[in-house]
């Protein structure tokens, strides 16, 4: 496919887990990216020994909660990704920690793109932003909406809120000169560019090192990173591309997820997968109630999230960005050879 500008494109939060990739695809598509990040670029080799990086690639510094710190880097730029947001659970002060980066830093990152003249800013939101409690029944698209989470309750899933909200707030103005696509990817695995853990893949870490002492009644949406960086860039070079992406190959129970661990560490031999099930009703009250004894976010996650069922569509982001999912199987897989990789878990008695 022809490029769709020989301009720079911009990548905010470059070194990140899902930027990382959408940084490796643009070069391997050919183009010039310009990524911001906090140090300097030699804190990045992940970033500059990647093939093309040499010629096409330009890392400059910029801060979510600084004014004005993004113009350089949007500056003769038509698109812009914007990825650079905190991802924690469970943090000290929700507002400073998780709501005012997201929501100050996209008011920064797409005022300066307003400014720039930008011609379209894709956005990585979450499916935080589409619910904080699976309705058991409902299958969720990109019409809903998260209303009940907040600085008390769940405060990540309510800082991608206020940040996407304001994002559209922002797009929908009369004067902004560009269109705003995002994407709203779920438990996101699969192989890291970079040495630090993320805490999606970090699931599988816990699950393999005994953080989970039994089977529990969750499901997630999965999706390898790899497709959400690649949703990225269709969305960018799809000119019909609009509104909001669910970027989520299927739903996978933990008793499921646990089943493909097991099978790709040769039935977890020398790991501490959980066997024994609370996967019931009266195992899912219990949990709930035992959670007090969890960190604050964990335990607000917990409750919000055991025992509900979760369905969604994701047709929208085939239909429209022809955007195919890679099997869960294969992300599975491949995540667990890259976390021995980095060292972030032992090596496997028997290669999967």
């Amino acid at each position: 496919m022809a490029l769709v500008t020989d301009k720079p494109v911009c990548v905010t939060g470059a070194s990140g887990y899902i930027a990382s990739h959408i940084v490796a695809q643009l070069l391997e598509r050919g183009y010039h990216v310009r990524g911001t990040v906090r140090k300097t670029a030699a804190d990045y080799p992940f970033l500059t020994e990647l093939p093309g990086a040499d010629e096409r690639l330009e890392l400059v510094t910029a801060s979510l909660l600084d004014e004005g710190s993004y113009d350089p880097a949007v500056a003769g730029c038509d698109y812009v990704m914007h990825t650079a947001s905190p991802y924690q659970v469970t943090v000290a002060d929700p507002q400073r920690d998780l709501v005012d980066p997201a929501l100050q830093g996209t008011r920064n990152v797409l005022g300066s793109c307003a400014k720039a003249g930008v011609r379209r800013v894709v956005l990585t939101s979450s499916m935080a932003a589409v619910t904080d409690e699976p309705e058991t029944g409902h299958v969720y698209t990109e019409d809903d909406w998260n209303e009940k989470s907040g600085l008390d309750r769940n405060p990540y899933y309510y800082s991608k809120v206020v940040a996407e909200k304001a994002a559209w707030g922002i797009a929908e103005a009369e004067d902004t000169p560009f269109d705003l696509v995002v994407i709203n990817p779920f438990l996101v695995i699969g192989p890291s560019l970079t040495p630090s853990l993320n805490e999606s893949p970090k699931v599988l870490v816990d699950l393999l090192a005994g953080q989970f002492p039994a089977l529990v009644a969750i499901t997630w949406g999965v999706v390898d990173v790899r497709d959400v960086a690649a949703s990225h860039i269709l969305a960018m070079e799809t000119q019909a591309a609009q509104g909001r992406y669910v970027c989520a190959a299927e739903t996978v129970d933990l008793r499921t997820m646990v089943g493909k661990l097991r099978e790709f560490t040769d039935g977890g031999a020398g790991f501490k997968l959980p066997k024994m099930s609370l996967e019931g009703g009266f195992g899912t009250a219990m949990v709930k109630a035992l959670s007090i004894f969890q960190p604050k976010g964990v335990r607000q996650y917990l409750r919000t999230h055991l025992g509900r069922g979760l369905a969604f569509d994701n047709s929208k982001i085939k239909n429209d960005l022809g955007l195919e999912f890679l099997s869960i199987d294969q992300s599975v897989r491949e995540t667990l050879s890259d976390l021995e990789r980095w060292g972030h878990i032992k090596a496997r008695k028997q290669a999967a």
